[in-house]
């Protein structure tokens, strides 16, 4: 039953990254040097390898989070997305701050990025703890 919750937390968190950059589309591109294609949308959107590996990559961290959870027994809501919100701004986030900073992005990049993450992981926070 735990391979659902986590399922389901993991399609969450890329539902919402969906939303987030969708509406921060136009900036997100700026700041990450995105190439545009002749309808506004990123050249290389016809790819779905990157959809792909962003939906494995919540996949892992909805199932780590879960294994956290359990271990630190975070089973209310309040708690599920206090926790993500911490993993999300204190331990991914940062590490998306040291990649950008390093390859000379925009701040904003950071802000973008990193606002995903933080977010995103409030959302498998919330999910993991709501069944």
């Amino acid at each position: 039953m735990e391979i659902v919750n986590v399922l389901v937390a993991a399609v969450a968190s890329y539902a919402f990254g969906t939303v987030w950059y969708m509406t921060l589309a136009n900036p997100w591109m700026e700041a990450a040097g995105v190439a545009k294609g002749p309808d506004g949308r990123p050249e290389n959107s016809g790819n779905p390898v990157p959809y792909i590996l962003a939906f494995v990559a919540a996949v892992l961290v909805a199932g780590m989070m879960r294994h956290i959870f359990e271990l630190s027994s975070i089973d209310t809501v309040g708690k599920g997305i206090v926790s993500g919100l911490g993993i999300g701004l204190f331990l991914a986030s940062p590490w998306i701050m040291i990649n950008n900073t390093f390859a000379g992005r925009p701040f904003r990049l950071i802000l973008i990025d990193g606002g995903y993450a933080t977010f995103g992981c409030a959302v498998i926070g919330l999910v993991l703890t709501l069944f």
